[in-house]
């Protein structure tokens, strides 16, 4: 397995060649995620606090489903900013795993058994089996169509 160092620079430098500002800092303030905070679209790191880098990836995929005009003005909790009944966790779930195929990483570094509510090995089954739950979202954003998922159209949504 990648050593820790190494496996966030990949993601970061990823992250910032799609357009994805990443910023190291201090976090002082509690986060959804250890070591992880979103202000108007950049992605704060806490690297003394992060806990699970593909954390990272997951985030990401929260600012890359947001319309241009909430990545410049959401903070914090995402799903906090969000109508109820609209929530885009499956599409950013799905975007992660793109990424990770995108960048060769095993879907455990974004799907610990530590996240998604015990239900990371029943994801890894389902996407490894072709069976994308959230693609209608990713479509309908128009980030990729279901012929070539998990290749993407593109990274951010316009």
């Amino acid at each position: 397995m990648l050593d820790n160092t190494h496996l966030i620079n990949t993601i970061t430098k990823f992250l910032e060649q799609i357009g994805i500002p990443i910023q190291y800092t201090s976090i002082k303030e509690s986060t959804f995620l250890p070591g992880i905070n979103i202000d108007k679209g950049v992605l704060f790191i806490d690297q003394g606090k992060l806990k699970y880098p593909g954390d990272l990836l997951h985030e990401a995929g929260h600012i890359a489903v947001m319309t241009p005009k909430e990545r410049a003005s959401i903070s914090g909790n995402i799903e906090e900013h969000k109508p109820e009944g609209e929530s885009d966790e499956m599409a950013a779930i799905l975007w992660s795993y793109a990424a990770l195929k995108h960048l060769n990483l095993a879907p455990q570094i974004v799907f610990h058994p530590e996240g998604y509510k015990n239900d990371s090995e029943w994801l890894i089954e389902n996407f490894e089996n072709g069976q994308y739950i959230g693609l209608p979202l990713l479509e309908w954003m128009g980030l990729t169509d279901s012929d070539s998922f998990p290749k993407m159209k593109y990274w951010l949504r316009q």
